[in-house]
């Protein structure tokens, strides 16, 4: 079924994969995950509906066009193909739950970013599993609400599918189908090892961030003046909100935990080895512990995933003014040479900033010469 205020166009390559194509979709939360799911399967021309208990955030998110809210529905909505819980993971279970036994016949997923808790809650409820699957998509923003939602948002990201032994091969068939036309690429493992793999990889880096960030409440501000990308990278996830993770922690602290006290060891270790800094071995021991990050930084994929690949850099200086970057990278683009990557610094109090830009080893010295050549101050 396709909502007739929603031009239909070319659906994504569900079918290729051997996935059915989601017809009719209730999403239920509409903040950043629910609407942007909304957003893209509008753009698909799916029938898609949003439920949130504020009613502010559902009239936002059928503002935006992710979906018909359900003051406007009403009795229009017959029992969708599927329902994607996008809620607070507090509330995931309770709210999964209900899902399924209102609508008897329809598939159930959350996009939760923890998994091992729901599918317990849910099986101490006594919830029909043959038709819920967990699922993760690996995307998000610094910022939250449908206001930030992007129908794009899923483009190229990992979106994880975590079935159970209860789990329908049809209902695991139809939920990797919508992550599939929303442009994800999926990955497939069970609930415990998804939440000892994001412990890791996301939970860690959250906290780790907030940490850091934490030591600046009091740091005078003459002296944060003189920070560079370094602390603004690194300290960037830290803008995240508070009410979220407090709810992700909590669910997922058994696989944090032993993490953490992967951390505290290497921090004892470090701490000991810098109260006595030109004490034999002191210096070997911090090179070490570095070189323990390089080999760790130097195994995580790519840009195309995979084995990541070495790009040689150069930074140009560039004014800070209204579409000097744009027209640097038009530029690049013009000549023919293809960007890797891009990063941007600015020179505090002063009307300069620094891209540093990645390329192919081999076209680096071309790229300098016409950059020199059209007038573009190459710094490095």
């Amino acid at each position: 079924m396709t909502d007739p205020a929603v031009p239909g166009r070319s659906r994504g390559p569900a079918s290729d994969a051997g996935s059915p194509e989601v017809a009719s979709v209730l999403i239920v939360g509409a903040g950043l995950l629910g609407a942007s799911i909304g957003l893209g399967l509008r753009n698909l021309g799916v029938e898609t509906w949003l439920r949130d208990a504020s009613p502010t955030a559902e009239a936002v998110g059928e503002d935006i066009g992710a979906g018909l809210s359900e003051r406007a529905w009403g009795a229009r909505m017959a029992e969708p193909q599927l329902v994607v819980v996008a809620s607070p993971p507090d509330v995931t279970v309770e709210l999964v739950a209900a899902a399924l036994t209102e609508f008897p016949h329809t598939v159930v997923t959350d996009v939760a970013s923890v998994k091992g808790s729901i599918l317990r809650g849910l099986e101490e409820a006594g919830a029909d599993l043959s038709r819920y699957v967990g699922s993760h998509p690996m995307a998000g923003r610094e910022k939250s609400g449908p206001v930030a939602a992007r129908g794009e948002l899923f483009t190229s990201m990992p979106w994880v599918l975590c079935s159970s032994e209860h789990t329908a091969p049809s209902t695991r068939r139809l939920v990797k189908g919508l992550a599939i036309e929303l442009g994800a690429t999926v990955t497939e493992m069970p609930a415990e090892e998804h939440d000892d793999t994001v412990a890791l990889i996301s939970h860690l880096p959250q906290v780790m961030s907030s940490l850091l960030a934490s030591r600046l409440q009091d740091t005078p501000l003459h002296r944060l003046s003189l920070a560079g990308q370094g602390l603004r990278d690194t300290t960037r996830i830290a803008a995240s909100d508070p009410g979220l993770w407090v709810q992700i922690l909590t669910a997922n602290a058994g696989a944090i935990v032993p993490a953490l006290h992967g951390v505290r060891e290497d921090l004892e270790r470090l701490i000991e080895t810098m109260e006595a800094p030109t004490a034999p071995g002191s210096r070997l021991d911090v090179a070490q512990l570095i070189a323990e990050g390089n080999a760790g930084q130097a195994r995580i994929p790519g840009k195309h995933g995979g084995a990541p690949k070495a790009f040689a850099q150069l930074t140009v200086l560039v004014d800070d003014r209204p579409g000097t970057i744009a027209h640097l990278l038009t530029f690049i683009g013009e000549i023919g040479i293809n960007l890797e990557d891009l990063r941007l610094d600015h020179s505090p109090g002063q009307p300069v900033g620094l891209a540093e830009v990645s390329v192919e080893p081999n076209r680096r010295d071309e790229l300098v010469e016409a950059l020199t050549t059209n007038g573009w101050k190459v710094v490095q």
